[in-house]
């Protein structure tokens, strides 16, 4: 190889290289844009939380005169029981989220390892309903659930969603990843199936047991319309959501109540996906679409 045939590789070898760095640089830039694009709405709130009355309508993103007024001012008033509404989503959104994780898993693994007549058009059937629009069952439950006289009751509100696919369907794709070899084994040793799901295959499920959990509490956390019209007749009763939309009226807005309100709304949220999030990356990748 000649002198200049080496001077053109390096060349082209730092052309590549440049490209390379640019194309970083590019990717990066864009991922900062869609940061900001999702973070700068969750900033303002925080902002406008702290603003005193005088400068909730200024685009200032420091506030001049920082107070803490708009988060005594919804606790301390006894016309918005925010606490009772805190402790009420808490209560719903735990108790749903703990039946949820129950008959999914069992649910998900009966359809993952054992046979039964009629198992794939189950399964089909209920994968079906999934591109189904939600509002499509609100008349049917909310029906049942006053036929049942549930109205105003922590059941109506949660048990209508226990029928959830997403949940059944996820944990089945995860118990298909795992290997058959650990269920034989445990077969041959004379576990039972009941004693193999409960000793061998549910303390592997940490992972996807955890992301479902998260999805769950979340869900029910943020719902809105279905706690509005079970809950709508108490106002002690209602869950943190539907409380603060009461903060809004119809000509006017309470802009540093509501979103103080919005903030304390949003702070469960971000420590369960801050404490939990290697959890959910790593359920994930394991769970795929196998199946």
């Amino acid at each position: 190889m000649t002198t200049l045939q080496k001077v053109q590789d390096i060349q082209e070898t730092d052309v590549e290289i440049g490209e390379s760095r640019l194309g970083k640089i590019l990717f990066y830039l864009v991922l900062i844009l869609f940061a900001l694009f999702f973070v700068l709405p969750l900033l303002w709130m925080v902002v406008t939380a702290f603003k005193p009355f005088e400068e909730w309508l200024t685009p200032n993103w420091i506030p001049v005169n920082p107070t803490l007024e708009n988060f005594t001012s919804i606790f301390n008033d006894k016309s918005l029981p925010v606490v009772n509404w805190f402790l009420n989503s808490l209560l719903i959104a735990s108790l749903f989220t703990l039946v949820i994780l129950i008959i999914d898993s069992l649910a998900g693994y009966a359809y993952a390892r054992l046979e039964f007549p009629g198992k794939n058009l189950l399964f089909g059937l209920m994968l079906a309903t999934l591109v189904m629009p939600g509002i499509m069952f609100l008349i049917p439950n909310y029906l049942t659930v006053a036929r049942l006289g549930w109205i105003g009751s922590i059941q109506g509100v949660i048990v209508p969603g226990f029928a959830g696919v997403f949940g059944v369907f996820f944990m089945r794709q995860f118990f298909q990843s795992l290997p058959k070899e650990l269920e034989e084994a445990a077969y041959i040793d004379g576990a039972s199936v009941w004693r193999t799901f409960f000793s061998v295959i549910l303390p592997l499920s940490k992972g996807p047991l955890i992301t479902l959990g998260i999805i769950t509490f979340l869900t029910s956390w943020n719902d809105f319309l279905w706690p509005l019209l079970i809950l709508g007749g108490d106002r002690q009763e209602l869950t943190l959501p539907v409380g603060l939309a009461t903060l809004q009226g119809q000509y006017t807005f309470d802009y540093g109540k509501l979103m103080a309100g919005a903030l304390v709304l949003t702070i469960p949220v971000l420590i369960l996906y801050a404490v939990f999030q290697r959890y959910i990356i790593r359920s994930i990748s394991m769970t795929g679409i196998k199946g």
